[in-house]
């Protein structure tokens, strides 16, 4: 493949080193015939040192970009675009210079190969984050939903690996409200961690803020179960809402995290909707939750206690911490915990009354007349949450028991869907526990315990004397 010359000028003293990024087809060729990737981390390591020399030739990255071949230097692209992403846009020419960039990164992220950037998973992810960051400073994040969606599957080894693209994507699907391309990740339920989370210390709670540690820290865990549960929030799945909630919430940490607060107080949010009172988090919860998190949001806790006496007292909080619920863009949930009080009061009344008119409903439940008793009994009748039946010609509610005899084709469909989800997680909890005991450092730290816990041995005819194994 031919390599185009460089101009002179200041630039002509990196002309080697571009003729060598050009030529790399002949070491990559040299090892793909091994069958495996082994010399790529000395390519990522060459690339990762270059960052420098190309920022200084910011001016001849896109002839570099017309050299290298897509399929075979992957890895060379790579690292080209993420320092154009990096280099400042001019005003004057910021619209052209943005398309001829996303261009380059579509063409990339589309057709790149594969098994190379599976080498450098860091920098791959890099490149997602920066193009990310640029679509949502341009307010188009519906341009690169289809385009990460893509990149996210090349470098996912199966559908329930977790890598750091999955917070941009749920992070454009937020801001774009098109909820559906992230549900197709969100509803896959995560049993590995990508490459990218892989700290150098055995413990997510020892790298979480450790500048040390890996480059790509547990940040993007934590958001793609916040942005996982604000996208279930907001298409009314609370009970999927809540469980991603409470996985940032007890993300292990030894210091306070943004994310973790922020997720906690929906957390309380919706558990409020779903079941009418704070759910404790399970007692291996971070002790900084408790410590910090907890006072932090006073607001949200006052609310709970609030949501147990009635209607006027948890209006009455919601007023008082309206600036503070609003600055945290909490306050739809907010409104959707009074409803949800309403709801819970309805579904008591089903308990007691057979039929009743929706005047005493309204008058029962503190709405404002029977317009809004019909709305609300409607619109949970549609969502299943009661079963009832409204006679419009002199405004009776009639309630009914639930219908379901399960022994329905679909319930049964139901019940073998559920079953096989059962049986799939214990295969999986067995293959990790498998996993932990042939694990060596888990052999070693047991046999350590077992040798501290044996008693010490005496030496016959010698009172007191003792030696250890």
């Amino acid at each position: 493949m031919a390599c185009y010359p460089i101009s002179g000028g200041p630039y002509a003293a990196s002309k080697e080193f571009v003729i060598h990024l050009c030529l790399c087809d002949d070491w990559v060729n040299s090892t793909a015939n091994v069958g495996v990737a082994g010399d790529f981390p000395e390519l990522c390591e060459l690339l990762n040192q270059s960052t420098e020399v190309l920022t200084r030739n910011a001016q001849h990255l896109d002839n570099v970009l017309e050299t290298l071949d897509l399929q075979q230097h992957s890895l060379g692209v790579l690292a080209v675009l993420c320092v154009k992403f990096s280099l400042p846009v001019a005003a004057a020419t910021a619209a052209d210079q943005n398309e001829i960039l996303f261009s380059q990164a579509q063409e990339f992220l589309l057709g790149c190969n594969g098994e190379q950037v599976r080498c450098a998973p860091d920098t791959y992810a890099e490149l997602c984050h920066l193009l990310t960051s640029r679509l949502v400073e341009l307010q188009v994040p519906l341009r690169g939903i289809d385009l990460l969606r893509c990149a996210l599957r090349k470098v996912q080894l199966n559908d329930s690996q977790l890598t750091p693209i999955h917070s941009d994507l749920c992070q454009l699907c937020l801001l774009a409200k098109c909820f559906k391309p992230a549900l197709e990740f969100l509803d896959t339920d995560i049993a590995t961690i990508g490459q990218e989370y892989m700290c150098r210390s055995a413990y997510l709670a020892e790298c979480m803020f450790d500048p040390q540690g890996s480059p790509f820290d547990a940040k993007y865990f934590l958001l793609y179960y916040y942005y996982g549960g604000m996208i279930y929030a907001a298409v009314k799945n609370y009970d999927r809402a809540l469980y991603f909630f409470e996985v940032a919430c007890t993300t292990p940490a030894m210091a306070v995290s943004h994310i973790m607060l922020e997720a906690y107080k929906k957390y309380i949010l919706v558990s409020l909707i779903l079941h009418g009172k704070l759910q404790p988090l399970p007692k291996y919860t971070s002790q900084v939750v408790g410590r910090f998190i907890k006072p932090l949001s006073q607001p949200y806790l006052d609310l709970s206690s609030a949501y147990g006496t009635n209607l006027g007292e948890l209006r009455a909080v919601v007023n008082k911490y309206q600036e503070s619920f609003s600055r945290d863009n909490n306050m739809g949930l907010c409104k959707q915990v009074v409803a949800s009080l309403y709801k819970k009061n309805i579904q008591r009344l089903t308990k007691t009354f057979l039929t009743l008119s929706l005047s005493d409903v309204a008058s029962r439940v503190q709405l404002s007349g029977p317009t809004d008793a019909e709305k609300y009994i409607l619109n949970m009748i549609e969502d299943g949450d009661i079963f009832a039946t409204i006679n419009q010609k002199d405004g009776m509610v009639i309630f009914h028991d639930d219908p379901e005899k399960y022994n329905s084709p679909a319930m049964l469909k139901a019940l073998e869907y559920e079953m096989a989800v059962c049986t799939g997680l214990d295969s999986r909890i067995q293959s990790m526990e498998e996993e932990i005991m042939l694990n060596p450092q888990f052999v070693k730290k047991s046999c350590s315990s077992q040798d501290d816990d044996l008693p010490a041995a005496t030496t016959p005819g010698i009172k007191g004397s003792t030696f250890t194994m």
